[in-house]
């Protein structure tokens, strides 16, 4: 274990990678319920928007209930402590998305891309740099890269002045030695704090944000009950309780996070967040947590196996972004097994 006691700052995502959950459908009463839930709990970050991030409302991801512009001030409302928080892909996401987020209240904005394409975030870090929001630099799919790689990456975020450097396990594929040494590699090569992103595709989110943690990672993500793409994420109220048993400070109440979580989220829940055949699927094989509902669409079409898309789609390094290919993956697949 590194040193005890360390303060570790929560970025709660449950009213943006939990929209994934829900097909985008949360309404401004249920955004104002979570975000004044993770607010008095005292989560210092409470992450909003469509599933894919600001711009994402798309017939490609998923049409949102809410413009992006009704989510950020539906949460923002009643927002009082923490920093609202944003998710920009470039090339989904717009310079212009960012601004209107800034005038809706956001401060913080994580600007994502895939493990090896950080140099498209460069004008979007800097916007938001100069409209004074937090800039986290975050790299999708980090199970694709080798840890020099990611650290290359990750220097060029620094470079471009982001205040925080993210790998995100955006599969849930990575195992916790996995974690270590892609933390390590990151907390030697960068002088800005680091995080971790962990998705529950083969159970193992917990491990592995703990094993961040104790890599040195300063930032962990969570969303309440562990709502989010394919088998969830890390349970917020689970990683807090988690790191509170190893030593660490996350300036969450314990008691208020669970409440969160068992009396608003959990009602909005479509389903419970387990690990499923197909999201497990989706871990061994390496592919995007948001592809699992566009794929049982895709197999039920088609009338093929979800696992054998997915085993497809990990064989084709698919990546995020690129969900309006699954159904032409599928199609093919069905045309040759005619």
């Amino acid at each position: 274990m590194m040193e005890m006691n360390r303060h570790i700052r929560v970025v709660d995502s449950t009213l943006r990678d939990g929209s994934h959950a829900v097909s985008h459908q949360f309404d401004a009463d249920q955004i104002a319920a979570i975000a004044g839930g993770l607010d008095k709990a005292g989560v210092p970050f409470i992450e909003a928007s469509h599933g894919d991030g600001l711009g994402g409302s798309s017939i490609n991801y998923g049409r949102a209930k809410l413009t992006d512009e009704q989510i950020l001030r539906a949460a923002s409302s009643v927002i009082e402590k923490g920093a609202l928080t944003v998710l920009l892909l470039p090339g989904i996401g717009t310079q212009e998305d960012l601004v209107m987020a800034s005038d809706c209240g956001a401060r913080a904005v994580r600007v994502a891309t895939h493990v090896t394409e950080a140099d498209i975030a460069e004008q979007h870090i800097g916007l938001g740099k100069k409209m004074g929001m937090t800039a986290f630099g975050f790299l999708m799919l980090a199970h694709m890269a080798s840890p020099e790689v990611i650290v290359e990456q990750a220097r060029l975020f620094e470079s471009y002045g982001c205040d925080v450097v993210y790998i995100a396990d955006s599969a849930g594929a990575m195992l916790p030695s996995d974690v270590k040494v892609r933390i390590e590699a990151l907390v030697d090569a960068v002088s800005v704090p680091v995080g971790f992103h962990a998705h529950a595709s083969l159970g193992l989110a917990i491990a592995n944000t703990l094993a961040a943690v104790d890599a040195g990672a300063q930032y962990v993500d969570g969303t309440c009950r562990g709502l989010g793409g394919g088998a969830g994420n890390a349970q917020t109220e689970v990683a807090v309780a988690v790191l509170n048993k190893a030593g660490f400070e996350t300036g969450i109440d314990l008691y208020t996070i669970m409440d969160v979580a068992e009396d608003i989220v959990e009602p909005v829940m479509q389903r419970p967040q387990v690990v499923r055949n197909a999201s497990l699927i989706q871990g061994y094989a390496g592919v995007y947590s948001s592809f699992l509902l566009h794929t049982y669409r895709a197999a039920e079409k088609y009338r093929l196996n979800p696992r054998d898309i997915l085993v497809e789609l990990g064989r084709r390094k698919m990546v995020g972004g690129q969900e309006d290919m699954i159904l032409d993956v599928a199609h093919e697949m069905a045309q040759t097994r005619r």
